[in-house]
């Protein structure tokens, strides 16, 4: 199997937990400080060599496309200027990696997205990055390139995997099974939104994927199911059903789903506090912000 080089970012969705901002301008442009989510999920495929990304949009959402175009006017005048570090950083990540886009004309969910890749993906392995979820890592690694280290060795689908209190594991895809290394999991079954007390376990799966394309003829054979939408579970149980090894990497880090307002919350005032340029003036603004408030 060849190492995975492409990328696919699902970015199609209204965002209907963000309107009304989300009306008008797609969740994955949030900024959070001074960059918008879409360019930090970028950035971290690019800094695990991914070669190529495909976005997946709807109609409406172009202005996705315009985060990695060209911008001659505004190159030019930033170099007039001689601003070089913003120049540099406005086009370092398009250098890095090529972007192309296709639209997911019937949004029927994450299955139907990645449907939208099959000709993108052709033989190769591919990850799937969600377009709105920033995920930051605590051992050095990028979350994907933790999830590529378990691929090398197994040459099977590796998903992310997050703990979750037991009382929300209905909010999310669950996956339990046999850890097979520290932080490596066999997934033997794979439950979306269970109830807690029929919750097979607390692992979540958190936003970043790594498939063989035997995943396409599995999302083909999956119906839609709630919502009209197909169901990358769904048809990820398909695919262990005919014997395909499925693992996941319980990785190392935090995700913020930015399409969550407390997590956009909690993701713009930790990002926030790790900018050195005005980290101090900000920890001092919310310690007597809240002082304020708790007096109050």
């Amino acid at each position: 199997m060849s190492k995975v080089r492409k990328a696919v970012i699902p970015a199609a969705g209204f965002g209907t937990r963000f309107l009304p901002f989300s009306k008008s301008v797609p969740k994955e442009l949030i900024p959070l400080v001074d960059k918008p989510v879409l360019q930090y999920v970028v950035e971290e495929a690019a800094a695990c060599g991914i070669e190529e990304i495909l976005l997946i949009i709807s109609e409406g959402k172009e202005s996705l496309l315009n985060v990695f175009a060209p911008a001659p006017a505004l190159e030019a005048q930033l170099a007039k200027k001689n601003r070089l570090g913003e120049l540099a950083e406005v086009m370092e990540t398009a250098r890095k990696v090529r972007i192309s886009h296709v639209y997911q004309k019937v949004l029927d969910g994450l299955g139907g997205a990645i449907l939208c890749a099959e000709e993108f993906v052709g033989n190769e392995p591919f990850a799937i990055l969600n377009g709105d979820t920033v995920m930051g890592s605590s051992n050095g690694v990028p979350v994907l390139g933790q999830l590529m280290e378990v691929f090398d060795r197994t040459q099977g689908t590796v998903m992310a995997l997050e703990r979750v209190p037991r009382e929300l594991v209905h909010r999310y895809g669950i996956a339990a099974g046999k850890e097979i290394a520290p932080g490596v999991v066999e997934v033997e079954q794979l439950v979306e939104k269970p109830d807690p007390e029929n919750a097979p376990g607390d692992l979540a799966v958190a936003a970043r994927y790594i498939y063989t394309p035997e995943i396409f003829p599995c999302l083909k054979a999956t119906p839609p199911g709630k919502g009209g939408e197909i169901q990358l579970p769904d048809a990820t149980r398909k695919l262990m059903e005919a014997g395909a090894h499925v693992y996941g990497r319980v990785f190392a880090g935090k995700r913020y789903d930015i399409g969550d307002k407390l997590s956009f919350l909690e993701a713009t005032v930790e990002f926030g506090l790790k900018r050195p340029e005005f980290a101090g003036p900000f920890r001092a603004w919310l310690g007597e912000t809240v002082a304020k408030t708790e007096e109050g």
